[in-house]
């Protein structure tokens, strides 16, 4: 038995359900796909807790574009961290970096503190630090139990000759989940090639929904597929 994980980014409850059905092993909660992800709301959270038996871990980001916050954006995501916590959600996802694109530890151990003992993953600010191999020493010192990576690409399968410097550097100490652009046609090759153990991907396909009363053309969006995450996991299963 395959021991590959997938974990599924979604931006609505009813991609979350649809990873669940597909077999998905955890799901990584957002709002604002468009933006890379941003924090889901209270209503949203607590939908899926009560929805979802697998985890979900949402993710904590104030808004879009760069990874230095203000004081304030701090703030908020410290309230955020708080809130999921009392919940109930099983983990959450961290990434805060400095000015120069360093790991900005301090803000990330502060956030780490209040979330007490459930599980944290570091998402794709590391893909923008000055220094890799530096920044996944830094996250592993924090105790963080994995790295979402597109190995500093923008695209995984693109930075896989990185994804397996990364996997081999981490070792056990730590787990390098490559994504970003992870599909069906490549999920295998990025596997074989990185030797990594957990994958994420978002599993989309545009669906139709409703008509738009005023141009009477139906209304359309990118949602998590059932069928697309069961294929993936029957990929996985093959390793």
């Amino acid at each position: 038995m395959s021991n590959k994980q997938l974990e599924i980014c979604v931006g609505s409850w009813q991609s979350a359900l649809a990873a669940q059905l597909g077999g998905a092993d955890r799901i990584e909660l957002c709002d604002n796909l468009a933006e890379g992800g941003t924090t889901p709301s209270f209503g949203m959270l607590a939908q899926c807790k009560k929805l979802l038996t697998i985890p979900f871990f949402p993710i904590i980001r104030p808004r879009g574009g760069d990874f230095v916050f203000s004081k304030d954006e701090f703030e908020i995501m410290k309230e955020d961290v708080i809130c999921c916590r009392e919940i109930g959600c099983q983990g959450i996802v961290i990434g805060i970096l400095n000015k120069d694109g360093s790991i900005d530890a301090d803000r990330c151990s502060e956030l780490i503190a209040l979330a007490g003992a459930i599980d944290i993953t570091f998402h794709r600010a590391f893909d923008r630090c000055s220094d890799l191999k530096r920044g996944l020493e830094v996250i592993i010192e924090l105790g963080c139990s994995r790295v979402l990576t597109s190995g500093g690409k923008e695209y995984a399968y693109e930075g896989i000759e990185r994804l397996k410097s990364l996997v081999s550097q981490a070792g056990s100490r730590i787990t390098i989940m490559p994504g970003s652009g992870i599909n069906e046609l490549n999920l295998l090759e990025i596997a074989q090639e990185t030797s990594a153990h957990e994958f994420h991907s978002t599993a989309k396909k545009l669906i139709q929904y409703g008509i738009d009363p005023i141009n009477d053309e139906p209304y359309r969006s990118l949602e998590t597929s059932v069928d697309t995450v069961s294929r993936l996991k029957e990929i996985l299963s093959l390793l």
